[in-house]
């Protein structure tokens, strides 16, 4: 494999090990939730909106390293960007995120997180899972 795979595979499990943006957002906005049930996968994600823009963005969960990982990646490129942003990030910002060839099983649990986001924000388009 290549350095830059290598890379990216530690930069995933940083994001599993220590996610960012973890934990509940009382005054949350919006609010979604979905679940994988064929892997078990859970993303919860909660987004503070003001002045049409994502002031603040937590996500809650359990799943595999992917999943979780993902959904932390997502927080942190949902921050301070405007909301009509947020509805267009699509399966390929995700993948370009995550920087590593996935299996069709793998891309379910790395593309569960957007899915979530897209129904927080009544965005009913298919990610691609």
């Amino acid at each position: 494999m290549s350095a830059a795979y290598d890379l990216y595979q530690e930069q995933i499990l940083d994001h599993y090990k220590h996610p960012r943006n973890k934990g509940p957002l009382p005054d949350a906005t919006y609010n979604a939730h979905d679940s994988n049930p064929l892997c078990g996968d859970e993303v919860v994600l909660h987004l503070k909106v003001d002045a049409s823009r994502v002031a603040e963005v937590r996500f809650e969960g359990q799943g595999c390293a992917i999943s979780q990982a993902s959904a932390s990646m997502l927080t942190t490129m949902l921050k301070g960007i405007p909301v009509a942003d947020a509805q267009t990030l699509d399966r390929e910002a995700i993948l370009k995120k995550l920087g590593i060839p996935l299996s069709a099983v793998r891309l379910k649990c790395a593309l569960l997180s957007l899915h979530v986001l897209k129904l927080a924000l009544g965005k009913t388009s298919d990610v691609g899972t």
